[in-house]
């Protein structure tokens, strides 16, 4: 692969991690579930960073009836700093939806439909599922170039860092499905 080129899809079924010396505040520290990669970009969704939002303001926004206090009081995740007005559920597959498209080798969905919504309010939406506002987006040849400095580490991904790890601890665990210990990780890489 030269600089200026791209293998679609060699991101795909991937978290991006940030390394430690990640200068951006809006990603330092930050995991993100790549949904789409290709010669023209790339778009993934931040699973770590918790917004000012919980799930019933946005039922309420949208005017989605749910009785469910504890489903209510959960959090909305900030996606990324594109399109913060939109928003993505990340769920377990199964039910189809109006709008998903299946990522990680069909092990989540991503849907972008009212309709899940409607489903998770009612006690009837996929069994795992987190909500975010706004994505993470790269224009070509972008994130390449982030890779080659070294800002970023690629792991496959996993279902249980995605939707079971507390929010404080992806990062960590991320980053250890490597198999490197993170006091190892410096805050500047090279190249061979």
């Amino acid at each position: 692969m030269t600089d200026d080129q791209t293998i679609d899809g060699y991101l795909d079924n991937q978290l991006l991690v940030a390394m430690p010396g990640m200068l951006d505040p809006g990603f330092a520290r930050s995991v993100t579930l790549m949904c789409q990669h290709t010669s023209e970009g790339a778009i993934g969704i931040t699973i770590n960073r918790e917004s000012s939002f919980t799930l019933g303001e946005i039922f309420d926004q949208l005017k989605v009836e749910c009785e469910d206090e504890a489903l209510r009081a959960q959090p909305v995740l900030e996606g990324g700093p594109v399109s913060p007005e939109r928003g993505f559920v990340l769920h377990s597959p199964g039910r189809g939806f109006e709008s998903s498209m299946n990522l990680a080798g069909g092990s989540i969905a991503v849907t972008t439909s009212r309709d899940v919504l409607a489903a998770i309010a009612a006690g009837e939406g996929p069994d795992q599922f987190l909500v975010a506002l706004g994505y993470a987006g790269w224009t070509d040849g972008q994130l390449e170039a982030e890779l080659r400095e070294n800002a970023w580490l690629s792991v496959p991904t996993d279902q249980t860092i995605v939707f079971d790890a507390p929010l404080a601890e992806r990062w960590n665990r991320a980053v250890g499905n490597l198999g490197v210990d993170i006091s190892h990780l410096h805050d500047h890489g090279g190249r061979a």
